[in-house]
């Protein structure tokens, strides 16, 4: 038990760390090629993976539709919005954004899904809504300034979440590794043609420092962590797992300390406890019921 808690814990540094490095890549790379290149290197990586473990099976053409959104939505947009957000918001107020994607989710999941909306769920909301105020306004209504890039990162947290429920609606026919090897190589396809509609100007570095930051990260937190997680959390109990996601925002915080020499506010601490309340308050709740049920 301890060593996969430990695992976990791991995982959850890597994601953490990823708004960090994110924040790092975007300065030498424009965002749009640095997501075609991520994407390319992820699906190089899937490809050795799934053949590796078991081929993948062939789709009909209804599920190569709804695999076509879920590239286009969940991948490509998702990632592109991701480190176009990063190139001015702040790494720390960016994961705390995209901390609130389970509560999201449970709204989207009420409609979609049929799943029930409770009082707690509302309650966790109003508890991330208020931190994310704190965290944005810096505490005070005549500093509120809404950074382009944190819409961006918004745009993020709710692709991020209609990703999660395309992907429950579709894992009742798709097995998950062809589900996701073919949406991102759908994600990689669609994102070849905006490195040039969207990168004005086009920067990509030469720097051997630079490049290896990206391969290593695409292939860490997109391959490695997800694989080492998935392998873990069958032995944990999955409301602990959960909590221990949610600290991804304190990863980025500390990462952000010690490498980009960003101080932690009070602020911010504060708002993270709101945030990261809520999500646990609203989602733990959520699990609980369903138990009941």
């Amino acid at each position: 038990m301890l060593k996969a808690y430990s695992w976990l814990t791991l995982c959850v540094i890597v994601w953490g760390s990823n708004f960090v490095f994110g924040k790092i890549l975007v300065q030498d790379f424009s965002p749009t090629l640095l997501t075609s290149l991520r994407l390319f290197f992820i699906v190089f990586v899937l490809t050795g993976l799934s053949y590796y473990k078991r081929p993948v099976k062939r789709l009909n053409k209804t599920d190569w539709l709804a695999v076509f959104f879920l590239g286009v939505i969940g991948v490509f947009i998702n990632q592109w919005s991701f480190f176009a957000g990063l190139e001015t918001a702040d790494p720390t107020t960016s994961a705390l954004i995209l901390a609130t994607a389970p509560i999201l989710t449970g709204f989207l999941a009420a409609i979609f899904l049929k799943e029930k909306l409770t009082i707690q769920m509302l309650a966790g909301s109003i508890f991330a809504i208020i931190g994310i105020y704190l965290v944005v306004t810096k505490g005070s209504l005549s500093s509120v300034h809404i950074d382009k890039g944190l819409l961006w990162i918004v745009l993020t947290m709710v692709t991020f979440a209609i990703m999660i429920i395309m992907t429950r609606m579709l894992s009742r026919r798709i097995d998950p590794v062809t589900m996701t090897l073919y949406s991102n190589i759908v994600g990689f396809i669609v994102s070849i043609p905006f490195v040039f509609l969207l990168d004005n100007p086009l920067r990509i570095s030469t720097a051997f420092s630079d490049w290896a930051l990206l391969i290593g990260t695409a292939v860490t937190v997109h391959g490695i962590a997800n694989l080492v997680w998935n392998n873990y959390i069958r032995y944990v109990d999955a409301s602990k797992a959960s909590i221990l996601s949610n600290l991804e925002p304190f990863v980025a915080m500390i990462m952000g300390l010690i490498l980009l020499y960003k101080p932690i506010t009070d602020i911010e601490i504060a708002g993270s406890l709101f945030i990261v309340g809520g999500v646990i308050f609203s989602t733990y709740q959520r699990k609980r019921n369903t138990v009941k049920q």
